[in-house]
């Protein structure tokens, strides 16, 4: 079985580029399995800007929806997979109506698959539970869900890593 390295923390704190250096340092063949959907112009320079940091010779899986069969593919071989990012996938499945329970069961079977494959796997994603409550009940369902999500894969992951003003802090 492959090695899951679970990496949370703030906006801007630095997790997509440790994720990267992680997958670089392992030196394997690395798929980049991306969740960002681009809404807007905004959006997709970012997603652009994201791509040009990555190896020309990595490969990279955009997926917005389920992810249990570009995983269970995917971690089939001794490679290296950068899920980045969860909390992106969260929002994309309760803005596509999946109910709370569906969302959670989602993530724990993403969870086992990525356990259970020959990849080693880094999943990225966002500490979203630092702030304030929000005011609508959408933000408060996404920030409910983003919580157990990160709960879900931490527990699965072999190393937790917080990452604070780019300084990466191992939890797990």
């Amino acid at each position: 079985m492959g090695h899951t390295i679970f990496i949370t923390g703030g906006c801007r704190s630095g997790k997509s580029t440790h994720a990267l250096a992680r997958a670089q340092a392992l030196g394997a063949e690395t798929v980049f399995i991306a969740t960002c959907r681009p809404g807007d112009a905004e959006m997709e320079r970012r997603i652009a800007r994201h791509r040009a940091e990555r190896p020309a010779a990595w490969r990279t899986v955009e997926e917005y929806g389920p992810l249990a069969d570009v995983l269970r593919s995917e971690t089939q071989r001794d490679s290296a997979i950068i899920l980045d990012c969860l909390t992106l996938y969260v929002s994309n499945l309760l803005v596509s109506d999946m109910p709370t329970g569906g969302i959670i069961e989602n993530i724990r079977e993403i969870a086992e698959i990525i356990a259970q494959g020959a990849a080693n796997a880094i999943v990225v994603s966002n500490e979203v539970g630092w702030g304030i409550v929000p005011d609508n009940a959408l933000a408060r369902d996404f920030r409910d869900i983003a919580g157990t999500a990160n709960q879900i894969v931490a527990a699965r992951a072999n190393e937790v890593i917080c990452m604070i003003a780019g300084i990466p802090m191992r939890i797990k």
